[in-house]
């Protein structure tokens, strides 16, 4: 009987080993993945002026799209931390800049230079010139950036992430 009852404490120790090692195993893999998963709650990237060129560079009445680097991009993403935004300008210190996607969902906005539109080619949207939509199914109009004119005659842009683009749009 002694021994029987020694047998089943053993197991009983060994069974309670095995499964605080195996939490101790989930607690060490799960640490990285929701510090990874909190990481942009924690420390959102900041909003950054992003230069797109010189002011003489863009014809008054003229849209056209300016390519910038992503300011949240991972030194990884490569080709994907380009971004772009839909520059256009109304005056000789008036600029306005528009995000390159849809509000419907995402999908890139094209400029009808004749028909002074944007077109999402996806589902029908359709933007007048100043953003607001024209017809189709996108809730919002298009999102705005803010504008400058920098240092040295130069144009830009002010960034932000992504999450918070979306929310403010």
């Amino acid at each position: 009987m002694a021994e029987e009852e020694l047998s089943v404490s053993r197991r009983r120790f060994l069974g309670r080993i095995s499964l605080a090692l195996s939490g101790l195993a989930a607690a060490v893999v799960s640490v990285p993945i929701v510090a990874y998963l909190l990481s942009p709650l924690l420390q959102p990237p900041p909003e950054e002026w992003r230069d797109l060129g010189l002011v003489d560079n863009f014809k008054i009445g003229e849209t056209v799209e300016v390519a910038f680097d992503e300011p949240s991009s991972l030194p990884w993403a490569g080709q994907t931390s380009r971004t772009a935004v839909w520059l256009r300008r109304t005056g000789e210190t008036d600029f306005t800049a528009y995000g390159l996607n849809c509000t419907h969902l995402g999908c890139p906005v094209n400029w009808r230079e004749g028909a002074e539109l944007f077109l999402c080619p996806c589902h029908g949207g359709v933007y007048y010139a100043d953003g607001s939509v024209a017809g189709g199914p996108p809730p919002r109009p298009l999102v705005r950036y803010s504008v400058r004119i920098g240092d040295s005659h130069r144009v830009q842009v002010l960034t932000r992430p992504l999450q918070q683009t979306i929310a403010q749009g």
